[in-house]
């Protein structure tokens, strides 16, 4: 199928409506409008300076920044000017982002909004063209705003085929050095093409921007199909601001990662206990009137779609959303799939707890191990500069995913765990741990699980606890008792759980317990807690202080 090609489309929107809004900034608490004619001239100059200053077609150019107006901007002056975009998480620490941008020979960097600026000024070569947004960040050779200022609009814009390279992503990975994934043109048109044209959309769609851009769900799930659906996008401040600019803009469609979805439950918990709030819902009028008001207080009262992907979500979580009208469709894709590729939207109830079905852009099938095989035109071709990697990730024209999954008879998908999760326990069995994960969400003081058990008779579960859950715990674990004992009357004997344990310190970026996406990293959790694994533990629920 033929596509049209991202700045193609970008060009097309400009000449189709110029004055039409597209992003929304917040500085200081002020909103800054930017138009699709705002954003050409921008881009356009930003390109010229670009080309001046020694690059030329072919070059790549690393982003690190939080998300922002002038990401969207420079990802479309890289564009224009025929070079290639290397995204780098803002939270990277300096190892990774030194190997980014050793091993994709990025010549020049454009540097925003970070938390912290002392990775990358450890990473950072002081021969590096360094261009910084006009926000508080790290000295920079180049000012953003001196850049608009000096350079006039290029007139000749590149042309790109659609096998040609459209980025270089690098995985976040939860073990070892990120691979550079090579994104065609064509592969992010196939994906953000379909992923625009889902049903169910409002006429005029207001999403916001907040999840890492430099990952391929904000990049491909965003970013990319507001040029093919246009909409307008809404970026966040600071954390401290995010339900205020959240409120500002009304999503219309609003997507998040489950760890975030698991904390906007916990935060309303901790205002009315979820035994009181069911009550209330289930009162004709009155329950109707309490849900609107839960979803207003988030700013989440105009949304009309809401999406989860990242990492599994628990059922009992949605089921729960469901219950104040959110109803929320998991989707699920890879970085190499260029995204989305398979998901609940529209919302259907009887896909609950299911990734749904394939996108008009890809093909899926299960190997006999059960793994998910997927091919077609938003399905990357090669690793960059490593063909071992390459030759390992594909079967003929299949790429192996890596994820174990279950088709069901109604069509739908229901991913089960990553291949590599499975653990073997010391009665020689293996164990998935996402499943059981999954199923201990039915308790809504648990905000964050993680299952293992390898050389353990019985598997062991990790818990952190959602905000506004009681001081008493001997209430508390009373209450994780009976999960347990919920849970494991459902899973087969070498599945059953013997402890739960509830660990002090959430799990975190900073402390290197989850990706930058909010995946755990299984590795560093049971480095932190594999003391468990051997110890003597009495009792059902073991609390870590």
């Amino acid at each position: 199928m033929e596509y049209r090609l991202p700045l193609a489309q970008l060009q097309y929107n400009v000449t189709q409506h110029p004055n039409k809004t597209w992003l929304h900034q917040p500085v200081d608490r002020e909103w800054t409008t930017y138009t699709w004619g705002d954003v050409d001239n921008q881009a356009r100059r930003i390109a010229s300076a670009l080309l001046a200053n020694g690059l030329s077609q072919g070059d790549k150019v690393a982003i690190i920044a939080k998300n922002s107006a002038e990401w969207f901007i420079s990802d479309a002056a890289i564009m224009m000017a025929g070079l290639i975009s290397v995204p780098i998480y803002s939270t990277a620490g300096a190892d990774t982002i030194k190997h980014v941008l050793n091993h994709s020979g990025a010549k020049a960097i454009f540097v925003g909004k970070l938390d912290d600026t002392a990775a990358l000024e450890e990473a950072m070569a002081a021969d590096l063209l360094s261009i910084a947004y006009p926000y508080p960040t790290l000295s920079c050779k180049v000012q953003w705003t001196d850049w608009l200022q000096e350079y006039e609009p290029i007139q000749e814009l590149h042309e790109p085929e659609a096998d040609d390279m459209f980025s270089l992503i690098y995985t976040s990975g939860s073990t070892g050095l990120p691979k550079g994934v090579v994104l065609s043109q064509c592969n992010v048109a196939a994906s953000a093409k379909s992923a625009a044209d889902l049903p169910g959309a409002a006429e005029d769609e207001r999403v916001m921007s907040y999840l890492p851009l430099a990952h391929i769900t904000e990049r491909c799930v965003v970013e990319l199909p507001s040029y093919y659906r246009p909409a307008d996008i809404y970026f966040t401040e600071s954390l401290s601001t995010f339900i205020d600019d959240v409120r500002y803009a009304r999503p219309t469609n609003f997507i998040s990662v489950p760890r975030l979805w698991t904390k906007f439950q916990s935060q309303i918990l901790a205002q009315i206990s979820n035994q009181k709030l069911q009550l209330l819902l289930k009162i004709p009028f009155i329950g109707k009137r309490v849900a609107h008001k839960i979803r207003a207080g988030l700013g989440l009262d105009k949304a009309v779609r809401f999406g989860s992907g990242s990492a599994p979500i628990s059922p009992d979580v949605l089921r729960w959303f469901h219950t104040i009208g959110v109803n929320i469709g998991e989707g699920w894709g890879m970085t190499e799939t260029s995204g989305l590729s398979c998901c609940n939207l529209p919302f259907q109830m009887e896909y609950l707890g299911t990734i749904g079905s394939p996108l008009s852009c890809v093909e899926m099938t299960l190997s006999e191990e059960g793994e998910v095989l997927i091919r077609g035109d938003a399905i990357f071709k090669e690793y960059y500069n490593n063909p071992e990697a390459t030759a390992d990730a594909f079967i003929k024209d299949w790429f192996k995913t890596g994820d174990r999954a279950e088709l069901r008879e109604d069509g739908s998908w229901k991913i089960i765990g990553r291949v590599k999760e499975q653990f073997k326990t010391g009665k020689g069995k293996y164990v998935a741990p996402v499943p059981i994960e999954s199923s201990l969400g039915r308790n809504t003081d648990i905000e964050q699980v993680c299952v293992m058990g390898i050389g353990r008779k019985q598997p062991i579960a990790l818990v952190v606890l959602g905000e506004g859950v009681s001081n008493d715990r001997s209430k508390v674990s009373q209450q994780l008792e009976r999960t347990l004992e919920a849970v494991n009357g459902d899973l087969e004997s070498h599945q059953v759980l013997d402890h739960i344990i509830v660990t002090e310190e959430p799990w975190s970026i900073e402390n290197g317990l989850l990706t930058p996406t909010l995946k755990l990293k299984r590795d560093q959790l049971e480095q932190r807690y594999g003391h468990f694994l051997t110890a003597p533990l009495k009792g059902k629920v073991i609390w870590e202080s």
